[in-house]
């Protein structure tokens, strides 16, 4: 017996399932429209509450927002104003110094005198000359207590024997005085290592410069590290 075709045209069970997948898998559903339009709305709402909150407070935001700007714009010219002072600063640092450098020894003690003049130290006694016995001034601080100050206007160094030197009239003829070795040059490393463990107050080139400019002296004597 001839086996049956299948008549034309007629589409398997498999055929109908696998199209209704399809269809049920593409697009957008009811679902996601109906989200999307709650989304909308909400949006619409939350943007029509917002506007007469912005209108009501636009000279705030205006403002807030000119400050921004400006604060911003203003950093630059703030930078540039400090750089250009601290070299003000500087050139007027060695503009001083200059000046010392064109000074005696009795000059530079006169001018240590001034200084400390006007930081309030009082009792200012200078004894420069061939008998000072190692010590050029002596005075009495704000705090109290009694300084003794050896000067050096040097335009070198000033090495191990000036403060063994100094060392020396504090150990002696002015005993209980607080030693500031002040000096338009610098200290060797001999030099400052002793001046550290005696526990002077030291004034060197740099010191120097901010004392010039207005900087209080040290109170506190140097400690060797």
């Amino acid at each position: 017996m001839p086996s049956r075709r299948p008549a034309r045209g007629r589409r398997t069970g498999t055929n109908r399932t696998g199209r209704r997948k399809g269809r049920r898998g593409g697009g957008f559903g009811w679902t996601d429209l109906f989200l999307w339009g709650v989304a909308a709305v909400l949006a619409y709402a939350a943007l029509r509450s917002a506007l007469p909150f912005a209108r009501s407070h636009l000279p705030w935001f205006v403002a807030s927002a000119v400050a921004v700007l400006a604060a911003a714009a203003a950093v630059p010219i703030v930078r540039a104003r400090t750089v250009a002072a601290r070299q003000r600063r500087w050139f007027e640092a060695n503009l001083e110094l200059e000046r010392v450098d064109r000074l005696t020894g009795p000059e530079f003690e006169t001018l240590t005198a001034g200084l400390l003049r006007r930081d309030g130290f009082r009792q200012i006694r200078e004894l420069g000359g061939s008998g000072d016995r190692g010590v050029d001034l002596t005075a009495v601080g704000p705090d109290g207590r009694r300084y003794a100050f050896q000067c050096k206007r040097y335009a070198g160094s000033v090495g191990a024997p000036e403060v063994r030197n100094f060392l020396g009239a504090l150990a002696h003829a002015f005993a209980g005085h607080t030693g500031v070795l002040v000096t338009s040059g610098r200290l060797t490393r001999q030099a400052l290592a002793e001046a550290g463990e005696a526990g002077l107050i030291l004034v060197e080139r740099d010191r120097l410069a901010g004392w010039l400019r207005g900087e209080p002296l040290p109170h506190e004597p140097l400690r060797s590290g």
